[in-house]
């Protein structure tokens, strides 16, 4: 029998990674609903291949080949056996919640779901029975890893460092928007590649890793690894280590993630050498040049709104980066000012997420136009 399921971010690069995941393997999927956001043209395309019964664009009425449903309906739609939520942004959390509520699993890879409110969701996935399987390289990693979070001691999250680890301070100050994008080892849309030039991204992951495994933040540690084989790994309370390796490639986590409990032989890149790979590099983060990784550590133990905070103003500053107008560091600068500035709200609802989410926003726009 074929597992149902739906996209969330079809036009995506998450999205349409799996969708050529789903083509190797088109005789154990059925796609139900397919949303995208803007690009209408391929998501017109994807549905006229894909042939989905249901679909979702911000404008509806440009839809072809498919009846339009809200992200709400899509995940309250209980044909689905599994949603992969790969849209970027806040956007990607009460669909999120809508489908848990709903008893459907998750293929998760949107990093504000977890960041905002990861409390919240991760609760009522264990109240609904719900697996969340993550899709980010790192946590797909820790995943496969783990057969007893009981026993687990330590999770290693490895970092790849991005273009500015053999840069200077100065350097990285100074770094232009293009340099930013110049990722040397994935191929990612714009927002995340400059946190992850920043290291942002990495702490972010820290964040979401708490919730995902309910592990203490001082049980989560970051190591920069270059070549970005080692995906991530996890140290038991014998002293054991068990790490996941592969080629940098996004298709290995989302099949992992979208056809979990199972593995199939379908798109893998060449077979893994260890003679060819040749060497393994590690070190510890630059914790001066890399400062987001530790704001994200901070937030992250505050807990509570903070982490809303935290993703808020990142957000908004690293827009502002793309469009030219601050620097890379005024990024980091602004979520530090925000962040103590903050005025937290203990164990906030999915609306009070919201409202402060709006209002960190607003006023981080207007700390950066006197930067």
């Amino acid at each position: 029998m074929k597992r149902k399921i739906s996209i969330l971010g079809s036009t995506g690069s998450i999205g349409r990674q799996a969708l050529e995941v789903i083509e190797k393997l088109s005789d154990k999927f059925e796609i139900i609903a397919l949303a995208g956001g803007n690009n209408i043209e391929l998501l017109n395309e994807q549905i006229k291949k894909f042939k989905p019964k249901y679909a979702y664009a911000n404008n509806i009425s440009l839809i072809e080949g498919a009846a339009p449903l809200s992200l709400e309906e899509i995940c309250s739609n209980k044909d689905n056996d599994i949603i992969l939520v790969a849209v970027s942004g806040k956007i990607g959390l009460k669909p999120t919640i809508t489908a848990i509520n709903n008893g459907i699993d998750i293929a998760l890879a949107n990093k504000e779901t977890l960041v905002m409110a990861g409390d919240i969701v991760m609760q009522l996935a264990k109240e609904k029975g719900v697996n969340i399987i993550p899709v980010d390289s790192e946590h797909c990693a820790i995943h496969q890893c783990i057969k007893d979070i009981s026993q687990v001691e330590n999770l290693i999250i490895t970092a790849s460092g991005g273009p500015f680890l053999k840069k200077t301070i100065e350097e990285m100050k100074n770094a232009t928007v293009e340099q930013a994008l110049n990722h040397p080892r994935w191929n990612m849309g714009k927002k995340i590649t400059v946190d992850s030039a920043t290291l942002m991204n990495k702490g972010l992951e820290v964040i979401e890793a708490h919730h995902l495994f309910n592990m203490p933040y001082d049980k989560i540690n970051v190591v920069v690894h270059p070549q970005s084989i080692v995906h991530s790994a996890i140290e038991y309370v014998d002293g054991s280590v068990i790490a996941q390796l592969g080629l940098p490639s996004m298709h290995i986590p989302i099949q992992y993630a979208i056809t979990y409990p199972e593995r199939y032989n379908g798109i893998k890149s060449k077979s893994f050498s260890f003679a060819e790979i040749a060497r393994l590099d590690f070190e510890e983060p630059d914790w001066k040049k890399f400062k987001a990784l530790n704001l994200a550590y901070e937030a992250g133990k505050i807990g509570n709104s903070a982490t809303v905070c935290l993703n808020a103003a990142n957000e908004e500053a690293v827009f502002e980066f793309l469009a030219g107008k601050i620097k890379l560091f005024d990024i980091i600068n602004s979520v530090e000012y925000m962040l103590s500035h903050h005025n937290i709200t203990k164990t906030p609802s999915i609306d009070e997420i919201f409202e402060i989410d709006k209002e960190v926003r607003e006023k981080t726009k207007e700390l950066l136009v006197h930067i």
